[in-house]
């Protein structure tokens, strides 16, 4: 089987040059049971491309490229070759996760630098093209109403759902409502709170992207990825959007690790509309989700190690319907989730803590709404930062090892066994097995 692998370059600390290729036995396999080999570079990069997403229907991968802040697309031009598809389109700080539309027509990009939600059209053959900035996240523990009482901390996750429109106050709005009152002799004394980056033309929107904003001398962007505690370390509360995911039906949800939140969207012909909102636990930073096939979403929390249940209530409202820590073993501040990944049947799901450099097996019960921890494995690397579920196979990459392992799962208690098969591979942050 050839994967491809994403990882961090010396632009982020890491050993990458650009898309690595894996085989796992028979390039043309289509299981991972075979020996391991990293196969060199596919596509040289000089940067990060730290998440891959491949097109539904053409032999096109995209690359977040974090240190950059911008998606490469690349079309392969051979068994382990590929070139550039049109110019890189600038996306926003710390771009970390791509995701494909499934009708091919625009991908999503998520920055956690700068907690952009980004959509970028595609053309026919896949090429990149103009970008569209989602509306920007509210810190649902800061309230809108200065003189509200603060949220409650100890809130459980159960009672931060609810719909949009209705609910929440634009700050914005509220600070020009109160200027035009103030009239033009203490209309200067309103602060104004539309922030000029919240703006299209101020961000150089075009055809070609998006003009980052330059970061203040000295500020910190989480890129080092001899320690990747991003999240962990982090001084304030910052928007910091991780990964979306497509629930069917047009539906889109997207998660904010800085601001406990996982939205809802629907893509329009003006860009993403905002539909619903979940609001987890404070401080559980909800990093990756998995669609699991009875129609719940998963969601895993880096900072609390925790999945939470997410589901549609009668009306259509998104809520949490449940979830489970991922073990007792697990230490606030040091340890810290990475990726979830569901076994082939759907019975068990596996979440990656860095940190303890463990997988934990969770079994998925009743209607999918409960799960039960079952066992925690050493995953055989140091900081597994992704991990892929082939079969009967789990593939595990190390970022701070600079290696691959493949695990074997015991189908019928969700077990796993130790490495069985080992390769070195640069710095790796993502795989994705080759269409």
């Amino acid at each position: 089987m050839r994967l491809w692998i994403g990882g961090y370059g010396a632009d982020q600390g890491g050993t990458a040059v650009g898309i690595g290729e894996l085989l796992a036995g028979d390039a043309d396999a289509g299981s991972a049971g075979g020996a391991l080999a990293f196969a060199g570079t596919a596509a040289e990069i000089g940067g990060s491309p730290t998440w891959l997403a491949a097109h539904p229907s053409l032999a096109v991968v995209y690359a977040a490229l974090e240190g950059a802040g911008a998606v490469q697309a690349f079309r392969r031009t051979g068994d382990s070759s590929f070139a550039r598809l049109g110019p890189a389109v600038r996306i926003g700080e710390s771009v970390c996760h791509v995701a494909v539309s499934p009708d091919a027509t625009y991908l999503l990009a998520t920055c956690w630098g700068d907690g952009r939600v980004v959509r970028v059209a595609l053309d026919a053959v896949g090429r990149p093209g103009a970008a569209t900035i989602a509306a920007s996240a509210i810190d649902p523990y800061v309230p809108s109403d200065p003189f509200a009482p603060p949220v409650d901390p100890g809130s459980t996750a159960t009672d931060g759902a609810f719909d949009l429109p209705g609910g929440g106050i634009d700050l914005a709005d509220a600070a020009r409502a109160l200027r035009e009152a103030a009239g033009p002799e203490f209309a200067h004394l309103v602060p104004d709170l539309s922030a000029p980056e919240d703006s299209l033309a101020a961000l150089g929107l075009s055809a070609g992207g998006l003009e980052l904003p330059r970061r203040a001398s000295g500020e910190g962007d989480g890129s080092d990825a001899a320690s990747d505690t991003r999240s962990v370390a982090a001084p304030e509360r910052v928007s910091r959007a991780h990964q979306s995911v497509f629930l069917g039906g047009g539906l889109i949800a997207t998660t904010d690790l800085g601001f406990d939140l996982v939205r809802f969207w629907r893509s329009g012909a003006d860009g993403l509309r905002l539909v619903g909102v979940v609001r987890l636990p404070l401080g559980s930073g909800p990093r990756h989700m998995v669609r699991h096939p009875s129609g719940h979403l998963y969601v895993l929390t880096e900072l609390s190690c925790e999945i939470f249940v997410l589901g549609p209530d009668r009306a259509g409202a998104w809520r949490v319907l449940g979830g489970t820590p991922l073990s007792p073993e697990t230490r606030a501040g040091v340890d810290a989730a990475a990726e979830l990944a569901a076994s082939t049947d759907g019975q068990f799901i596996y979440a990656s803590i860095r940190g303890l450099d463990t997988i934990a097996s969770v079994r998925v019960r009743g209607a999918g709404d409960d799960l039960v921890p079952v066992a925690l494995a050493d995953a055989g690397v140091t900081w597994p930062r992704h991990h892929l579920v082939v079969r009967d196979t789990l593939l595990v990459a190390g970022q701070h090892s600079n290696d691959v392992v493949a695990l074997t799962l015991d189908i019928r208690n969700g077990g796993l066994s130790r490495p069985v098969r080992r390769t070195e591979a640069p710095s790796p942050t993502c795989l994705l097995p080759a269409r």
